[in-house]
């Protein structure tokens, strides 16, 4: 089983290939602190998060748009 958290300030991001050890990990942080669950990622750190059939896409075409 594995499970990687990523971490920036107050954004905490779950991944794993077993959908329990991500279900006991989010009902103890429920526990230990006050957390809100947003759902899908969709955004994080100004990379936007596409998913399809074939897998996850990442991409920056929104900030692109903004610099330019």
């Amino acid at each position: 089983m594995f499970l990687a958290l990523l971490i920036y300030v107050d954004d905490i991001i779950r991944l794993g290939n077993g959908s329990c050890a991500r279900i006991e990990f989010k009902a103890y942080l429920n526990n230990c602190f006050q957390t809100k669950d947003l759902g899908p990622m969709k955004y994080f750190l100004g990379i936007e998060v596409a998913r399809s059939p074939r897998g996850l896409f990442l991409h920056q075409c929104k900030y692109a748009l903004e610099i330019v």
